[in-house]
């Protein structure tokens, strides 16, 4: 199937920019799905400056009920849409049936949440003396720039768009480059919106690193909200400095699982091995190591190497499918060096491979003892976890928290004592207890050391898009006869 053109999108308007249009492929079986119009920094700087014109010049950033109004029909629209952004996102990025709906379900809840708090951005008052009134308003930071990564290409776009659209900001958003026919579905969601004004949402398609490093250099931009990884939220930072833009960095992961001995090993084993293959490893937030106690790690091993060899690899359109297709070949070359890699530096228990066609690879674990290890240090974002062991409690915090990276862990244990005590331990933002990925709209997340700056979802996901205005009043004291 061939799908509709993804373009530009400015001022309400669908543009090609003039460019030469681009391929979508479909990872699976490497068919042409549609073709995109790339941006430029030209279009970045249009775009920003209808954002601008249309913060400072409309109601849009005092009207909190607007703002509801129009993320209402946004997640009723996108709803309505369902099912062809689920047909969609299978095509365009490989995974599951099952985890791409499961994206528009979430990203649904998102718009609806948001909503919600659009109406409730509260500031505060004090009477710091008699008639000295302080009033700290709350107000939007200007014009957001979105960027979103490919791996989940609605959910990670409206977890920052939705709270931005909230909060009062206007937007310009750019997609991943593999995922365009999928955001154009989405711009057409809020282009139907009736009450959406014209330039408060615009979108500029990628071309290699053009867009985005507009984006981060444009003085008409004041908010980056980036999702990626850590080598390239460094760069954002490093682009973003001369005109001290402020940031909302989600970075890289590599998240730990720390298995006690008293753990229930079944109920490791099965959240787990979905933790770990969730989008084929490639989400941020996956299972990427296994810290396990010495005396349960035979055991252990047995049953996740059971588990992973039973997993079925195949199209996320197929029902029997457990897991789906990596982005692209290149990525399934980059895993199949890894895993060559963790061969010669640790022993590997299972060793994946590619499928006959397509973006495919099986899972693959291996044993290793060297936490200096760049297996161990970096995130490998694919279908390709560790096995560490450990012997106490605190060996299983420092291990735990041995990489640059803190954005989520798990700890399955049947000692609540334990779960809190290791919970609070492991420098991480989030810390899942007995189960992993666990994702919602109400509950924050975000990271520790490079794995960023700031906290998307729930209310502190409005916190990166609002400034915090003093406004001071000496009213005085009522004088007169009683």
């Amino acid at each position: 199937m061939t799908y509709p053109d993804a373009m530009n999108y400015i001022d309400g308007e669908w543009i090609d920019g003039g460019s030469a249009p681009g391929e979508s492929i479909n990872p699976a079986d490497d068919a042409v799905l549609g073709r995109f119009f790339p941006g430029s920094k030209a279009l970045v700087d249009e775009a920003a400056a209808v954002a601008r014109n249309t913060f400072f010049t409309s109601g849009w950033a005092a009207s909190p009920r607007l703002r509801a109004q129009v993320l209402y029909e946004f997640a009723d629209r996108l709803e309505a849409a369902k099912e062809e952004l689920v047909e969609l996102i299978v095509a365009e990025n490989g995974k599951l049936r099952g985890e791409a709906i499961g994206e528009m379900l979430g990203s649904i809840s998102e718009a609806r949440y948001y909503a919600g708090l659009a109406r409730t951005v509260l500031g505060r008052t004090l009477e710091s003396a008699p008639g000295n009134f302080s009033m700290m308003n709350r107000e939007a930071a200007g014009v957001a720039a979105i960027i979103v990564p490919w791996n989940a290409p609605v959910t990670l776009n409206i977890r920052s768009l939705a709270p931005a659209l909230a909060a009062g900001c206007t937007v310009v958003v750019k997609p991943a480059a593999q995922t365009p026919l999928t955001h154009a579905r989405v711009m057409r969601c809020l282009d139907e919106c009736p009450s959406l004004p014209r330039g408060v949402v615009n979108s500029v398609n990628e071309n290699g690193t053009e867009v985005g490093e507009a984006m981060v250099a444009s003085e008409d931009i004041d908010v980056i909200s980036f999702t990626g990884s850590s080598r390239t939220g460094k760069r954002i930072m490093a682009g973003a400095a001369p005109t001290l833009k402020r940031l909302s960095l989600e970075l890289g992961g590599k998240a730990p699982a720390v298995i006690f001995s008293d753990a229930d090993l079944d109920v490791a084993v099965k959240e787990l091995t979905h933790g770990a293959l969730v989008m084929a490893g490639q989400i941020c937030v996956a299972a990427a190591r296994f810290l396990v106690h010495k005396s349960v790690q035979a055991d252990f091993e047995s049953r996740i190497k059971a588990a992973f060899k039973k997993v079925r690899v195949g199209p996320g359109d197929d029902p029997a499918s457990e897991m789906g297709s990596l982005i692209d070949l290149a990525n399934q070359k980059r895993i199949m060096g890894l895993i060559e890699q963790a061969g010669d530096e640790g022993e590997l228990i299972l060793k994946g491979g590619p499928l006959a066609k397509g973006a495919f690879i099986t899972p693959s674990l291996f044993r290793i003892d060297d936490v200096r290890s760049d297996l161990v240090q970096e995130e490998l974002f694919g279908p390709i976890v560790s096995v560490e062991s450990f012997e106490d409690e605190a060996e299983a915090v420092t291990k735990a928290n041995a990489t640059k990276y803190g954005l989520a862990a798990s700890v399955f244990t049947r000692d609540l004592n334990r779960a809190v005590r290791v919970s609070r331990a492991i420098r991480a933002g989030t810390v899942w207890l007995n189960c992993h990925t666990r994702l919602l709209a109400e509950g924050e997340t975000g990271g520790y050391g490079q794995s960023g700056i700031g906290r998307l979802h729930g209310v502190e996901g409005l916190n990166d898009f609002l400034e915090t205005k003093h406004v001071y009043l000496e009213a005085g004291a009522v004088h007169g006869e009683v």
